[in-house]
């Protein structure tokens, strides 16, 4: 997403330099039409980003309950080395410790695993939903006449000029 902002960023203010330079200051706010879209609500609110959530989730579910399990038998052999542990003999203490710390390792090596592949699937969710978006608010801001819309660091937006619902309808095929 950090790219893609960045983009935006310096394509807003190269075009808001342009029509600064070519265009009289007291022409410039009865010729040009601006939009604004609040990309982080649209991210949040439209039934893409929540059907991608779930795919996400119904996708990653089956490993985290695995992680899960794994977690709840290193617990079980950490509170049997607690209650067990003062009758056991040196040579069962020390198999026992290994185990735990054996297993403790391979969890946490699965949970690094498990995260890195959540974070890749998740960009490209997000990737492919930021694409849809971008083309949702070119065809709108052709088809309604905006000369231009900007988005996320923007200070202030008066809802007169706030199109993020016609854009979430529009994304959402409404």
């Amino acid at each position: 997403m950090t790219r893609w902002l960045k983009w935006l960023r310096r394509s807003l203010a190269l075009t808001l330099l342009g029509v600064a330079v070519a265009t009289p200051g007291t022409l410039l706010a009865a010729d040009l039409k601006i939009g604004y879209v609040n990309t982080k609500r649209v991210l949040e609110e439209s039934v893409q980003a929540r059907e991608a959530n779930e795919r996400l989730e119904k996708e990653f579910a089956p490993k985290d309950r695995s992680l899960m399990a794994q977690q709840k038998e290193i617990r079980a052999l950490e509170d049997q080395l607690l209650r067990d542990g003062a009758i056991m003999t040196e040579d069962q203490r020390f198999q026992l410790e290994s185990e735990i710390a054996s297993r403790r390792r391979e969890v946490r090596r699965t949970q690094v695993e498990f995260q890195e592949e959540f974070n890749l699937r998740r960009n490209q969710e997000l990737s492919k939903l930021q694409r849809q978006l971008r083309q949702v608010i070119q065809d709108l801001s052709r088809s309604e006449g905006f000369d231009l819309v900007v988005s996320d660091v923007v200070l202030f937006a008066s809802e007169r000029i706030d199109i993020t619902r016609e854009v979430l309808d529009r994304l959402d095929g409404g």
